[in-house]
């Protein structure tokens, strides 16, 4: 018996929804699996500095601190460390505390368990365990080190599972995109909320005080080494900058996620037929903002201000990737 005439449209239509579900899963995955990493370096340094400075400093940095996680804090409440640890580690009513974001990460792909290896699930179920099961009683502060480490060691232990364990073929694609969309993102705030501070010109050197605020920086973007390597262990400002920003090969640079954000949208857009659609050329003109860019030009008209700019496209960015991947009007794709 012959099929009614709908029906191949309309199994076009769940085949279109179920992708769309699954690269939307497999992206917001890696974004919250990125996101628990740099809040849990973030977190991290600023315990560590905590113990070398004075109270005042110290209560400037965590405000500094949930200001470059975006996390709410009300103005002159006094700022106590334990707390405030707390809403950004443990909390489950703050969306992107560290357990939040692996709880999300793991909801995510239990959705599409069918697309991703065993290897991949048992990775993320084992991080997910030790962060819920981790509890935060008054001496955790003291021995915070080895679970944020833990946790940014897990999710990079998951990256290289995916690597070696998924095909490369479109889901992976999407993890690589989310991934590098929420670096660009997360990278931003944190070097523009720095620069925001910066109290003379920036090619000077840094000393003191502030010299460990600018080693912070570099730690919590897993620079400091590499960063070392290239320009000593004297700190300018301008070279952090010019490091942080425009080096094509440290992976926790600007230019570097964007770049793979890039790729990861064209391969995408070349599997999916929609490469000339708006992700891909927002995407483009990005990149190539900062493969001309000189250090010279963006400290000129402020690395503030620019780096401002920059989350405003990514957030444009992810606006378009939202609509062309995910939610698509399937209608109108069956009919192109």
């Amino acid at each position: 018996m012959r099929p009614p005439r709908n029906f191949f449209v309309q199994s076009s239509q769940r085949n279109a929804v179920m992708l769309s579900r699954v690269a939307d899963s497999l992206y917001w995955m890696s974004r919250y699996l990125e996101r628990a990493d740099h809040t849990a370096r973030l977190v991290d340094v600023e315990l560590q500095l905590w113990l070398d400075q004075a109270p005042e400093a110290g209560a400037g940095r965590w405000r500094f601190l949930l200001e470059a996680l975006h996390a709410a804090s009300e103005s002159g409440v006094q700022v106590n460390p334990n707390s405030l640890v707390n809403k950004l580690v443990f909390s489950r009513k703050n969306a992107s505390s560290i357990v939040s974001c692996i709880a999300s990460a793991r909801e995510n792909l239990r959705h599409v368990r069918e697309q991703c290896s065993s290897e991949m699930w048992q990775q993320l179920n084992r991080l997910y365990l030790e962060a819920v099961n981790t509890r935060p009683d008054e001496s955790w502060i003291l021995n915070s080190h080895q679970f944020l480490n833990a946790v940014g060691d897990g999710a990079h232990l998951f990256q290289g599972i995916t690597d070696s364990t998924m095909s490369h073929g479109e889901g992976w694609q999407y993890i690589q995109l989310g991934r590098y969309v929420e670096r660009t993102e997360t990278l931003a705030a944190l070097i523009a909320l720095q620069f925001q501070r910066l109290p003379h010109p920036p090619d000077e050197a840094v000393e003191g005080a502030e010299y460990l605020e600018w080693i912070g920086l570099l730690r919590a973007c897993m620079a400091f080494e590499a960063y070392c390597k290239v320009y000593t262990a004297e700190i300018r400002p301008l070279r952090v900058a010019e490091f942080l920003l425009l080096n094509p090969e440290f992976p926790h640079s600007v230019r570097f996620a964007i770049d793979r954000m890039n790729g990861a949208l064209h391969v995408i857009g070349d599997l999916t037929e929609r490469r000339a659609k708006l992700p891909t050329r927002l995407a483009g003109r990005l990149r190539a903002q900062l493969s001309f860019s000189q250090i010279e030009e963006i400290m000129a008209q402020g690395a503030h201000a620019y780096l401002q700019k920059l989350r405003a496209e990514c957030v444009e960015i992810h606006a378009a990737i939202q609509q062309i991947y995910f939610d698509y009007v399937i209608d109108e794709e069956i009919a192109s």
